[in-house]
């Protein structure tokens, strides 16, 4: 049977290429595989299941929408399910954070969000420059792909990738050079060779990129830098946000309020297909129909999300005990990364460890799995390995996987060791 599906499906799978299972099933941090086996998920759907695998309470709401006939698909048109969606994002994560943003709703996709923001800013601005940063990860449509910095995903379409300058993120140049004074500097200088931007956009926390992290004063810095030369902010959330960075919002710490934010993996709470773009109102100059998707009504996501808004951030408990668990496992990456040729990198539950050789980065994830944990790896050259647990997660699940994690990368280091080839 996998000899017919491997012919059946396209080349460009990847996934199923490192965890070849089949799964049949998922419930809360577990995956679980047609022959009944479970493995301890560290992925999350790339960050698209915070709120955990067939999370109980988000598909009670589901299941009853359902069984109520609900619209399923609603292009924009007024619903029950997008109302209720929009009032409980405004009660519950908007006004408590005295944030005024405008939702628009594009196609389903994160790379549809980041489409929308950047067609935005080119036309609020009137100008086609956009900045983006070394090591940045926003899509592979052509647009969103114009921002991504791996060349891998770049490669055949690097003809039609214009428009866009690369930046250096915070700490490219190691922690004695400020890239944002570089930044500021060439576009001060007429001949700096940097057009005026349309927009910078930027992940706080670098989810494909390596788990780069901004740090406030330079992030504080880009802000500022957009708004002496008139360009907008865009904060990419897509994978950093709904409380995988600690705070709903990556941005929250820092105090700043981007222009524009993008969101999508976890707006729907469920896995289901669903973006969002905020927008400052002033903003909002899309003529009606301007921007549109077939797909942006989906009315099955606005049910999930907006149980998922209500249950988990009605109050600051939720968000209180990600933390907790966020600097738990930061003391397990840091404890056992003092006294090794490693690093610890990241926050909140999207953590992981810089073990600097991928190689040795690729066997731990492939050992991970022969022992039913799966991670992922991330970096430029996939030398992290990334942690990003269901926020939801037991405590006793996310010590005994990370445990069992951190025992994997020394048996395999050492087997490495021992080898006779890495002689």
């Amino acid at each position: 049977m996998d000899q017919v599906l491997n012919c059946a499906e396209s080349e460009v799978r990847s996934y199923c290429r490192s965890y070849p299972a089949t799964f049949s099933a998922a419930r809360g941090s577990h995956l679980v595989t047609e022959e009944g086996e479970q493995y301890l998920d560290f992925l999350s759907g790339c960050g698209s299941l915070n709120y955990g695998h067939n999370n109980p309470i988000l598909k009670s709401a589901l299941l009853k929408y359902l069984a109520a006939d609900g619209i399923t698909l609603g292009l924009d048109l007024k619903t029950t399910a997008k109302n209720a969606f929009m009032e409980a994002f405004a009660k519950r994560v908007l006004a408590p954070r005295s944030l005024s943003y405008r939702m628009q709703f594009p196609g389903p996709t994160g790379a549809n969000a980041v489409e929308a923001a950047i067609k935005l800013a080119r036309k609020v601005t009137g100008r086609t420059n956009v900045i983006a940063f070394t090591n940045g990860f926003h899509g592979c449509s052509l647009g969103a792909l114009a921002l991504t910095a791996n060349s891998y995903n770049r490669g055949s379409s690097a003809p039609l990738l214009t428009g866009v300058h690369r930046a250096l993120y915070d700490g490219y140049l190691g922690p004695d050079i400020d890239t944002a004074d570089i930044l500021g500097r060439q576009l001060d200088d007429p001949s700096g060779g940097v057009d005026k931007p349309a927009a910078i956009i930027l992940e706080i926390v670098q989810g494909e990129g390596g788990l780069n992290v901004a740090s406030r004063g330079w992030l504080q810095k880009i802000a500022a830098i957009a708004t002496e030369h008139g360009a907008l902010l865009i904060v990419d959330e897509i994978q950093a946000g709904c409380g995988r960075s600690g705070r709903f919002f990556s941005f929250e710490d820092y105090d700043v309020v981007p222009d524009i934010v993008t969101m999508a993996k976890s707006a729907s709470g469920f896995g289901l297909p669903m973006s969002l773009v905020l927008l400052k109102p002033h903003l909002d100059v899309w003529l009606p129909g301007e921007h549109n998707g077939t797909f942006r009504g989906n009315n099955h996501a606005f049910v999930t999300a907006a149980a998922a808004i209500e249950h988990y951030w009605g109050e600051d408990a939720f968000e209180s005990e990600v933390r907790r668990k966020s600097r738990l496992l930061l003391d397990l990456l840091t404890d056992y990364c003092d006294n090794r040729p490693f690093r610890p990198k990241g926050t909140g539950l999207m953590q992981g460890i810089d073990v600097k050789d991928p190689v040795l980065a690729a066997r731990v994830k492939a050992e991970a799995y022969q022992q039913r944990l799966i991670v992922e790896l991330c970096g430029p050259f996939d030398e992290v390995i990334k942690l990003m647990p269901p926020l939801t997660i037991l405590e006793s699940e996310l010590i005994a996987g990370t445990k069992q994690l951190l025992s994997i990368i020394d048996d395999v280091a050492d087997a490495a060791i021992c080898s006779p080839q890495s002689r």
